[in-house]
């Protein structure tokens, strides 16, 4: 259906258009009503075709009996699958808006932080009252406002004075007066879009999205804490309920009146008015002065001010109390409005219009409000939602608190302001007053004063298509009937009829949908009950959320201390959560494969250097620190020794693996824990709950010390040799520092803890120093791994390394329902230990049943073919995927050491199956055969770590 603007604000449900100032530069869905002019705008309907005059989509228009509200839910169910194959397509293709930009956004986005005494959200005359009692007491003030410049209603508010000044000009001078004061932060063309925990408040601002060429900074993202927090938010005008209501040329008459006391716009010559308060009367009288005929106004209301009506008679307005508009005529712009006396008496009386304006009165805008989680209360007397119990540290204050004239509203504003400033302890603002601040002589015959927040709609059987949510277009008959459906609650009545869910989330359709409800219901509004207000309050750009997190910045990249010796030794670095790790160094005419196979072969027969310093690592210390990981960790620790490490598995309470890594006891109250590096935040989180939860007797601090310290691991037969020209302080000799020892002293000058253990299974050291040393002690030792016939290795090499040793990888080795014993690492658990996190979970009884899925080794029969990771185990080919599947492949490499593929597997019953051949699954949907065996492949015994 042909649709026309409603409103003059954010509320505005119609009049969504796209914005284009180039091919890259286009915003679908932005409301007309907000969005401000410059030279060379591009603005397009959009949902229409093949114009905007005549649409083929009005066909819905004859078809929407078949379209009633629940319609979507009912095609779920009948007939059969018709929804995937007729109505989903149908829908999909006929619904939503503006076509999405196919360009990336050439523009810039920003975000910031701020942390602020009083944030107000509203600068009509309650923000600004509040703000400058605020100000005037030292309080550090934020105030926001998503118009251009301040005001609020005061924009088209006639007959209003403030101090012997225009309301607006009154308005202009109070904002100057707040700009020059160093105390104050005046945001204007900010949206205050959501408010969340600890008054953390969410604003969107248009930087330079008024600007023909939005260089810079497009739009930021504030992110504001703030100690008080002041909600000025005003209200928000709602629509008469009548058939055919969105016809263009209808619209509020508050939209009507900043038209044209703001923009200087006339809606129409001939205006009709609908109206249930006071308010439309103003617009009517100012619409009378600036030239407009007025048809007539038709007040549902059977007793209006006589002041009012004599002063429409006086301007020879005809007045019709007691009287309803049942239908508006016209299509592509209203034509005519058809009015009945209420009481049946008389007959109807056509009269040519060609614009409405209506108003059924005011809703409090207490989105945010809601969104603080506090809870409303509902004001019988005026038919109105308003803030009642505060959760957070809030006021609300003016037209959003249920304030009906002016007075009022700057009344308590200023109370709002000062008292939140009382509430920080503030010391007046130098030069600023001191004493209580009057409230500012007014004089208004406007609406502010005597204005009724009423609710109106036709009555029933009087609607044909009488519309609450022109968005979703849902009209008063689809909330009868979705009451009619079972549909009691206004939460039902919502996703039934889609009413409020549409991108406005029902700034006009909210009340009457819930008034319409309860009269179905014949229940008193309050118990109905009330939708939430989710944010962002009205949309927000993605270009504004995402600020600076896209292309390269996307995600943060975390590089370690060694990076650029990396990045000269031509590394090819991988991905590992955030950190960029070296994954191989080729040489000359390598590719993958042959640099990893010579790393390989290097480390095994001379010396290679690895960068862990992406390892996660923990500190923890106190007098219980021995007993706290004796209680997190699988393995004793109270027993573990000064200068001892210990591998360490680690469980969650159900008895699966949540990581692993080594730990080394510094001192009797001190130790240092390695994770793994995609645990290090996880495992820091899981000892600090349990900490805290579990065992808050414990005298124990937790500190990450991941970033303090890079990790240098030394391994190979000539580690020893090349550390000992370096080491200070620290016997290298296998009798004074044994394998799994840990030592403080220095390397090159620098402090360091090293620890003599390995991850490749050969003899080594990991060198932890600080991390801003960590590159020049990298440089000065790779030199002479160099000149020893060594290299630098990747991540790959790594995983190679490891998997010849059978040493698992939380994560690629386990899934998350593996236990200690079914990784083989019985030996891990403490026999002795009464307690520890996971242990009843161990004794489940499917746990311990025979059959699970166990870590095993694997070697291709053919001793040429490489499993690939991920391929499906089965007895036989003719048992393949998806039947018969008894394990999977963990880990398979090519083992140059070995000179044979290896992999490492979890096969149901895998212990008991040494020997046994088995088929995996290949990715030509073949299949290899192989062999189980057992998972260390290399040096079965440790004589080359041990010595």
């Amino acid at each position: 259906r042909p649709r026309g603007i409603v409103s003059a604000g954010p509320e505005e449900p119609n009049a969504l258009v796209g914005i284009t100032r180039d091919s890259a530069r286009h915003v679908p869905n932005v409301r007309a009503t907000v969005q401000e002019l410059y030279d060379g705008l591009t603005a397009k309907s959009q949902n229409r075709w093949p114009s905007l005059a005549f649409d083929v989509g009005e066909v819905n228009d004859v078809a929407s009996p078949f379209f009633a509200a629940g319609f979507y839910y009912k095609t779920f169910m009948w007939p059969g699958k018709a929804w995937e194959k007729v109505y989903e397509p149908f829908i999909r293709h006929a619904a939503g808006l503006g076509v999405a930009p196919s360009e990336p956004d050439p523009d810039h986005y920003a975000s910031r932080f701020a942390h602020c005494d009083v944030l107000v959200c509203g600068g009509g005359a309650a923000g600004l009252s509040a703000a400058l009692a605020a100000a005037e007491m030292g309080a550090e003030v934020i105030i926001a406002d998503e118009q251009p410049d301040f005001g609020g209603a005061l924009h088209f508010e006639t007959d209003v004075q403030i101090d012997q000044v225009d309301g607006y000009q009154w308005a202009q001078e109070m904002i100057a007066r707040l700009r020059a004061m160093g105390n104050v932060r005046v945001l204007p063309r900010t949206t205050v879009f959501g408010y969340y925990a600890q008054n953390m408040i969410g604003l969107s601002e248009r930087v330079n999205e008024h600007l023909p060429d939005p260089s810079g900074v497009r739009e930021r993202l504030w992110q504001v804490r703030a100690k008080h927090v002041i909600l000025a938010t005003g209200a928000i005008e709602r629509h008469m309920v009548f058939a055919n209501n969105d016809r263009p040329g209808i619209l509020l008459a508050s939209a009507a009146r900043k038209y044209l006391n703001h923009y200087g716009v006339l809606v129409g010559q001939l205006v009709g008015v609908y109206t249930a308060n006071d308010s439309a009367y103003e617009t009517a009288f100012d619409l009378k002065r600036a030239g407009a005929e007025i048809a007539a106004i038709v007040d549902i209301r059977d007793e209006v001010s006589a002041a009012l009506v004599d002063k429409a008679r006086e301007l020879g307005i005809d007045v019709r109390t007691g009287s309803t508009v049942t239908v508006a005529g016209g299509k592509l712009r209203v034509s005519s409005m058809s009015v009945e006396r209420l009481d049946g008496s008389g007959s109807t009386q056509v009269i040519p219009v060609d614009s409405i304006i209506m108003s059924s009165g005011w809703t409090p805008s207490v989105h945010l409000f809601s969104q603080s989680r506090g809870k409303l209360r509902f004001d019988d007397a005026k038919r109105v939602f308003v803030p009642d119990v505060y959760t957070q540290n809030c006021a609300s204050i003016g037209a959003c608190n249920g304030a009906a004239s002016l007075s009022e509203t700057i009344t308590q504003g200023l109370e709002a302001g000062k008292a939140a400033a009382k509430s920080i302890k503030q010391k007046p603002a130098r030069g600023g007053r001191k004493k209580k601040a009057p409230v500012p002589d007014i004089v208004s015959s406007g609406s502010w004063d005597g204005n009724h927040l009423g609710v109106a709609w036709t009555q029933k059987g009087k609607v044909v298509k009488a519309f609450v949510d022109f968005q979703n277009d849902v009209t008063a008959k689809d909330i009868r009937l979705a009451v009619q459906e079972g549909m009691h609650s206004i939460e039902h009545v919502k996703r039934f009829t889609t009413n409020g869910m549409a991108t406005d989330q029902g700034k006009l359709s909210n009340m009457h949908g819930l008034a319409i409800a309860a009269e179905q219901l014949d229940k008193p509004i309050p118990q109905v009950g009330l939708t939430t207000f989710r944010s962002p309050y009205t949309p927000v750009t993605f270009g504004t959320l995402v600020g600076h997190a896209r292309g390269p910045l996307f995600d943060p990249t975390r590089c370690t201390a060694m990076h650029e010796s990396h990045v000269e030794a031509g590394a090819v670095f991988e991905d590992v959560g955030q950190w960029k790790r070296p994954w191989y160094y080729p040489h000359a005419g390598e590719d993958m494969h042959a640099a990893v196979n010579r790393e390989c072969r290097t480390v095994r027969g001379s010396v290679g250097m690895f960068d862990a310093s992406t390892l996660g690592k923990i500190e923890v210390v106190g007098p219980d620190a021995a007993q706290f990981l004796n209680l997190m960790y699988t393995n004793p620790f109270m027993k573990l020794g000064v200068g001892r490490l210990r591998y360490g598995i680690m469980c969650r309470e159900d008895g699966f693996i949540y990581d692993d890594g080594v730990v080394g006891r510094l001192a009797e109250d001190r130790f240092h824990v390695t994770t793994t590096t995609g645990g290090a935040p996880r495992v820091l989180q899981h000892m600090e709950d349990y900490l805290q939860t579990e065992f808050p007797h414990l005298n124990v601090w937790l500190t990450s010390t991941s970033e303090q310290w890079a990790v240098i691991a030394l391994q190979g037969p000539k580690a020893q040799e090349i550390l000992s020209r370096y080491i200070e302080g620290i016997d290298l000799d296998r009798e004074a520092l044994p394998f799994m020892s840990v030592r403080e002293g220095h390397v090159c000058g620098v402090e360091t803890r090293l620890f003599r253990m390995s991850f490749a299974g050969e003899d080594g050291f990991e060198i932890n120093v600080p991390a801003d040393y960590g590159r020049q002690v990298w440089d000065i030792l790779m030199a002479d791994v160099h000149a020893a016939g060594g290299c630098a290795y990747g991540t790959e090499t790594m995983h190679v390394l490891r998997a010849e040793k059978g040493y698992i990888i939380v994560g690629q080795d386990t899934d998350g329902t593996v236990t200690p014993h079914d990784a083989g690492l019985s030996w891990a658990v403490g026999k002795k230990k009464e307690d520890f996190v996971g242990i009843r979970g161990l004794m489940r009884p499917d746990l311990v049943a025979p059959g699970r899925r166990q870590l095993i080794g694997l070697k291709s029969v053919d001793g040429t073919k490489v499993l690939e990771e991920g391929a499906q185990l089965v007895e036989s080919p003719a048992k393949g995927p998806p039947h018969g599947i008894i394990g999977w492949v963990s880990s398979s490499y090519w083992s140059e050491n070995c000179s044979a593929p290896i992999a490492m597997a979890l096969l149901e019953g895998g212990f008991d199956r040494m020997g046994d051949r088995l088929f995996a699954s290949a990715a030509d949907d073949g299949f290899i055969e192989v062999e189980v065996c057992d998972p260390v492949f290399y040096d079965r015994e440790g004589a080359k770590q041990n010595g």
